[in-house]
């Protein structure tokens, strides 16, 4: 029979695949069709992201726990607008309110979800009520006015302009109350949110004294990222140590090398939090800049604007003038306890470093033997301060008996309202360090003496005493460089919740 040519083969004749050799000695090895598509199929399989099982215990704590916040978060939202209103217009205004009063709960809802307050909790790990002030005023604001819109449908009668404005005040410190209760419950009914770093050491240890003080939050460990970047090696670990979110430290790796980290992170169904190295300098007032995909980070200028400047000002004034006058009382009150506990003046004059170089005597109620200072060479080797550079000793023994008690709560610091007052503090700033203490910031450190000094800081709810002197001087900068009125606001709540505690000094 003669044989077909490759002309001659018919088109849809079936060709065995042709497999080159490497020798004419050497075996023939046919690889066919189907085994192909297996090596395929197996290569697909093997780069395929191993995903948690949706039944693990992991997954099911971690959709708990942000049930569990959105659930009670979305109940105190529901009860602020219903009592608010029924308060204000019915209760106050004595306005009886029609069926469709009822409209306000799911409008509030809405209007709260469209700002973003129900899916903000699963991205943050400090799930402060005080953080989203600022957007708890603007749905405050808008249900107010929607409210006031559609009066003739929910109240019988008319309102004036007296009611929406409680009606407003009355939402505003309803949410900020309730949304705290709220947290605070979630809190204690859901599990521990299990973290892990990926990330270099010295990062975990800083990270895990930051998380220390945070409720509600634990950090399980560290991974490398060339671990993490194994997919089957990530999934081992996740399982085995029960992680719900990873941190990854954005400068242990390149960008490409990140971003798979949050992809096979996200395959997962775990949360993800980025550590930025390069926000650590510049703060969190970034903005970002899309530009064609490529994103840019807009840092805002070091300072205050003169409008900032005054705008400060206008609030330190009128906020000292009120403190002032409600607390005289207690000022006169601690002013006899001092005078008949111990010899020496009521009050204690300091020279501290001021804005721009400038020094000033700051008051305090004196709450040590009178001429401590002279004793204070001799109590170095005590000194229980973060740093050589700062003085601190918690048993201090010139402290008298009324001192012990008014440093415990910060009572002492009741004076500054009258350096406030006078133009040389602000009631939250920079910490306002004694002359010895100031000649060890140097540099481009000392740009934290563009503001006046405060009464309170971040430095002063964070312990002041336990935090060395390169860290204050970085939280003073951050707080400069990204200063607004309601971090302000924050700081001040903060501080009295603080020394509220009894941790004051």
């Amino acid at each position: 029979m003669a044989q077909l040519t490759e002309q001659d083969r018919p088109s849809n004749a079936r060709r065995k695949p042709r497999v080159p050799v490497a020798a004419e000695d050497a075996p023939v090895l046919l690889v066919t069709t189907e085994d192909a598509a297996l090596e395929t199929h197996a290569r697909r399989q093997a780069a395929r992201p191993v995903v948690l099982d949706s039944s693990s215990q992991a997954l099911r704590d971690l959709r708990l726990r942000e049930s569990n916040y959105r659930r009670l978060l979305g109940l105190a939202d529901a009860l602020t607008a219903a009592l608010a209103v029924l308060v204000a217009v019915d209760g106050v205004g004595a306005r009886p309110l029609r069926l469709l009063y009822l409209l306000v709960v799911p409008l509030m809802i809405l209007a709260a979800k469209l700002g973003g307050l129900y899916d903000n909790d699963e991205l943050v790990l400090d799930r402060t009520t005080l953080k989203e002030l600022p957007r708890l005023v603007n749905v405050a604001s808008v249900v107010a006015l929607l409210i006031w819109l559609m009066r003739h449908y929910l109240v019988t009668g008319t309102s004036d302009t007296f009611h929406l404005l409680m009606l407003w005040g009355l939402l505003i410190g309803g949410l900020v109350v309730t949304r705290a209760v709220a947290r605070r419950v979630a809190e204690r009914i859901s599990p521990v949110e299990r973290c892990m770093l990926v990330g270099g050491a010295g990062v975990f240890e800083r990270l895990a004294g930051k998380l220390e003080h945070l409720s509600g939050v634990d950090l399980v460990g560290r991974t490398d990222p060339e671990i993490a970047m194994d997919h089957r090696a990530l999934h081992e670990l996740l399982v085995r140590e029960q992680v719900h979110r990873l941190i990854i430290e954005t400068g242990v790796a390149g960008p490409a090398a990140t971003l798979d980290i949050i992809r096979m992170a996200n395959m997962t169904g775990l949360r993800v939090s980025l550590l930025p190295t390069t926000l650590g300098a510049v703060g969190s007032s970034v903005v970002f800049d899309d530009i064609g995909g490529l994103v840019l980070m807009g840092v805002p200028h070091f300072g205050l604007s003169r409008s900032s400047l005054a705008l400060k000002r206008s609030f330190d004034l009128i906020g000292a003038t009120i403190a002032t006058v409600l607390l005289a009382p207690v000022m006169a009150v601690i002013a006899l306890a001092v005078k008949l506990d111990s010899r020496g003046p009521v009050l204690f004059r300091q020279t501290r470093m001021g804005r721009d170089e400038t020094v000033f005597k700051m008051l305090k109620f004196r709450s040590m033997l009178d001429g401590a200072d002279t004793l204070k060479d001799s109590l170095r080797e005590h000194n229980e301060a973060a740093c050589a550079s700062l003085f601190k000793i918690d048993a201090d023994p010139r402290l008298t008996r009324v001192g012990k008690l008014i440093r415990r709560y910060g009572l002492d610091e009741l004076p500054q309202l009258f350096n406030v007052l006078a133009g040389s503090m602000s009631l939250v700033g920079p910490r306002p360090l004694v002359i010895d203490e100031d000649s060890h910031v140097t540099g481009l450190d000392r740009g934290r003496l563009h503001l006046t000094p405060g009464i309170t800081g971040r430095w002063q709810t964070l312990g002041s005493a336990r935090i060395p002197l390169s860290e204050m001087v970085k939280i003073d900068y951050l707080y400069i460089a990204n200063w607004s009125p309601w971090t302000d606001l924050r700081i001040i709540v903060d501080t009295i919740a603080y020394l509220a505690s009894g941790d004051g000094q």
